[in-house]
């Protein structure tokens, strides 16, 4: 029998459904993967049962026309320039199916990324022929610090088999936000270089101080954004996702996009579509984001301020609903946490390439019960205090 290739063979289950799934098995408190707890907005909901019996066959590859025009006047972008896709992480695969490559001597274009990176953002590289390259974010300890952006490394990791920058803010894992000033240098090299940038956005409405600065707004003529309706309405299984492409083709780049990933998934499922179409300017103009942000902010107390309180050394985000914590190099590594102490979290370690991460470091989730929260913290709390 012949086998499957060596990339199929390489593949592994990913850390956040091994994670879970270990936290099924043993009763933890899953604070690795980040789904809510909290169900989708009853609105949602409504317009889902709405479209569900009526619309129900294929919609075209590019998405229902309605929530293209829909995800336009929320980002402030032409409809026709933006595609649909199958969740974000469909988005980003076809991203990286359309902008990089193999190259004729046999070598691969160059993507820069940043590192701690998000696990699919190197396979998806590789998967398409090209070479991802990570930089990392500089930590910076004690009282008020927190993740960095290192545009001096960024600008030396450029060479010229460089053809794209994947930025990913308000950024997974670390939380981090970058402001105007750093994204004003990362256009500046986008542009001395000629680069693409893909924007993946997909925290945009979940951040705790200033808005996040959107790419597109600087560098309109080459940012790809990606963004997610499962992330903004609580609703990660939907599998709506969507690309806003550079303005000015008259959808030409969108339609060649969705010649691409009409090869994949073919089309989003379509009632939910219909339903993401019609909750979009609702949650706009019913104060739900703020309402997000606000809860969220609360649990995000609830967590960092308990992980103080036990010692340990915490990096408040600046957005998404994930922070990053030292827990201590003796603590149990995330497989014997998530067996014995009753909590599931992911080492940044799943996040490395290129740089090591310091042990006992991991990424918590707070998108969870404020009960589930307390109950994590109890139990860290004991783990902790056995180490």
């Amino acid at each position: 029998m012949p086998e499957l290739l060596p990339r199929a063979r390489a593949s592994q289950e990913s850390i956040f459904a091994r994670m879970s799934r270990l936290a099924a098995r043993y009763g933890a408190v899953n604070l690795g993967q980040g789904f809510p707890s909290d169900a989708p907005p009853a609105f949602l909901l409504e317009a889902a049962r709405g479209a569900v019996g009526r619309l129900d066959q294929y919609a075209p590859p590019s998405g229902l026309p309605a929530l293209r025009d829909a995800i336009g006047a929320d980002l402030g972008v032409d409809g026709a320039d933006v595609v649909v896709t199958s969740g974000a992480t469909e988005a980003l695969n076809v991203l990286a199916l359309s902008l990089y490559g193999p190259r004729e001597d046999g070598t691969g274009d160059e993507v820069l990324m940043l590192e701690p990176v998000f696990d699919v953002y190197v396979p998806q590289a590789r998967l398409a022929g090209a070479t991802p390259v990570t930089v990392a974010l500089r930590l910076d300890p004690g009282p008020g610090g927190g993740w960095r952006l290192d545009l001096g490394a960024l600008r030396g990791a450029v060479t010229p088999r460089t053809r794209a920058l994947l930025l990913n803010t308000p950024h997974n894992p670390t939380g981090a936000v970058f402001t105007r000033a750093e994204l004003e240098e990362v256009v500046a090299l986008a542009r001395e270089h000629d680069l693409w940038i893909v924007s993946d956005e997909v925290y945009d409405e979940l951040y705790f101080g200033a808005p996040p600065v959107a790419l597109r707004t600087l560098a309109p003529e080459r940012t790809f954004t990606v963004g997610s309706a499962g992330k903004r309405l609580e609703a990660t299984g939907w599998r709506v996702g969507w690309i806003a492409c550079p303005p000015g083709s008259g959808g030409r780049l969108a339609g060649q996009i969705a010649g691409i990933r009409q090869q994949g998934s073919f089309c989003a499922p379509t009632p939910l579509q219909a339903a993401v179409a019609a909750a979009l300017p609702v949650a706009r103009a019913g104060g739900f984001y703020a309402g997000l942000r606000q809860e969220y902010a609360g649990r995000m107390a609830l967590l960092a301020g308990g992980l103080e309180a036990l010692g340990v050394a915490v990096y408040r985000p600046g957005g998404t609903y994930f922070l990053t914590a030292h827990l201590g190099a003796a603590a149990p590594d995330a497989g014997r946490l998530v067996e014995s102490g009753g909590v599931a979290a992911i080492p940044l370690e799943a996040f490395a390439q290129a740089h090591a991460a310091p042990p006992g470091l991991v990424r918590l989730a707070f998108c969870k019960s404020r009960a589930d929260i307390a109950l994590a913290l109890e139990r860290l709390s004991a783990v902790l205090a056995a180490t």
